[in-house]
């Protein structure tokens, strides 16, 4: 809309200088049209302006501005001189700037607009049904051959729908850039507070731990010195068993704050997922309420440690599992993806999460369930950032949660399948729950 209106006082001040420097008016003028079509262009901007906040379908909105521009610009075209006008370039301003208000689909509909109206107009005064404001009324295209009308009525329509083509590209492409520069911000602010908290917390985890396990053996030494059975040792129980709950507490999140290096090695992605859901599936966790599918494409080799693939793993199938209240579905779709990448998504039919909640859930200790240390999902992120690997999150209420996992693929030839192994096989021993 400001555009609108700056184009009309660029309008008005090229009349006004037309106007100062013309000779005795002709009988029909077309300095007064234009006048008169400023003044349209600027009391619709103003209504644009005022009707703006109260719009709630927004690209209807501005489907409607570009749909009357096209008109206008038409008519300024036959003002200015029809077939022999020089402002035939403002249909492609105007589907430039559509490209970035609506969909491909809008922005070739509003070309096709554009050349279809130029089109007539060439016709109309081709055939002498529509006069012109130069020379004695006569239109230029009356006195040009019908072989130059076509060829630039065709010029001009060609022109409008590859403009169309390459500008709703360009726009699509700039949208998806912004939306995937805005995922890889988010991404770096919750790395970095998660290795602020982790440098910070990570020496007192150690110190706590000490003095822990002094504490775990004095009790132990104290509970042979007590009858079994009597409210001592009951009490004894109590302490030992919350000092293990701790314990296990601070060696996670000593895992979060300081992954142990791992050993990479070549795995075979589709068949490591396979395996962890067989395991996942016999766990009494999932109480054979919930069913479990794979759709992977094979032959898809990744480095990993096989321990650290299994904690991914297991983690997300945890968490799917605790958010689907009664029956439900847990999908893993494995596939590849574009710049050599290899991606897994882990979709649950469950209640979905709120914005709020889906800005926290990679943060330490936050988690919504009344028995989880809300370290799960922080540590599975911490040792995908330790490959290079990312992890993405898509959620509404009522609509489920799809977690995407992107690896890097393996380059050159693919590796002879591994031996067996037991890691995967067996449950990882820093199982979390997030």
């Amino acid at each position: 809309m400001g555009g609108r209106i700056l184009f009309s006082c660029l309008l008005l001040g090229s009349t006004a200088f037309l106007e100062y420097n013309r000779p005795q008016p002709q009988e029909t003028d077309p300095l007064f049209i234009l006048y008169g079509l400023i003044g349209v262009i600027f009391f619709l901007s103003l209504g644009y302006a005022v009707a703006l906040r109260r719009v709630r379908d927004l690209q209807a909105f501005a489907r409607n501005q570009t749909v009357l521009d096209t008109l206008l610009v038409t008519v300024i075209l036959h003002v200015t001189g029809g077939f022999s006008s020089l402002f035939s370039f403002l249909y492609l301003v105007v589907i430039v700037y559509t490209s970035l208000l609506l969909p491909r689909r809008g922005t070739l509909l509003i070309a096709a607009l554009c050349g279809l109206q130029y089109g007539l107009m060439l016709d109309l005064e081709y055939f002498g049904w529509l006069d012109s404001f130069e020379g004695q009324g006569r239109p230029l295209a009356m006195a040009s051959g019908g072989d130059q009308v076509l060829y630039k009525m065709a010029s001009v329509m060609i022109a409008c729908m590859v403009v169309a083509l390459l500008s709703s590209f360009l726009a699509e492409q700039a949208l998806n850039t912004r939306s995937e520069l805005r995922t890889m911000t988010q991404r770096v602010r919750r790395v970095e507070k998660m290795a602020a908290i982790g440098e910070m917390a990570a020496g007192l985890a150690h110190e706590i731990k000490n003095p822990l396990a002094s504490i775990t053996g004095a009790i132990e030494l104290l509970r042979d010195e007590i009858r079994p059975g009597s409210d001592r040792d009951r009490l004894m129980q109590i302490v030992l068993r919350e000092a293990d709950r701790l314990s296990a507490l601070v060696g996670h999140f000593l895992l979060y704050a300081r992954l142990p290096a791992g050993k990479p090695e070549a795995i075979d992605l589709e068949k490591a997922v396979r395996e962890t859901v067989e395991l996942f599936g016999r766990k009494s966790a999932a109480d054979g309420r919930i069913a479990t599918m794979v759709t992977a494409q094979p032959e898809i080799w990744i480095r990993m440690d096989p321990a650290h693939l299994s904690q991914v793993l297991w983690n997300l199938l945890i968490n799917a599992a605790e958010a689907i209240e009664g029956p439900g579905e847990i999908r893993l779709e494995l596939s590849a993806a574009k710049d050599r990448q290899v991606c897994l998504r882990v979709c649950d039919t469950g209640p979905g999460m709120p914005p709020q909640t889906l800005k926290a859930i990679f943060d330490p200790f936050f988690t919504t369930k009344p028995t989880g240390t809300g370290l799960g999902l922080s540590i599975v992120q911490r040792i995908l950032d330790a490959y290079g690997c990312r992890i993405d999150v898509d959620s509404a209420p009522a609509r489920g949660t799809t977690f995407s996992v992107y690896f890097r693929q393996m380059e050159g030839d693919r590796p002879a399948p591994p031996a067996p192994r037991s890691a995967v096989r067996k449950r990882p021993s820093d199982i979390l729950v997030a």
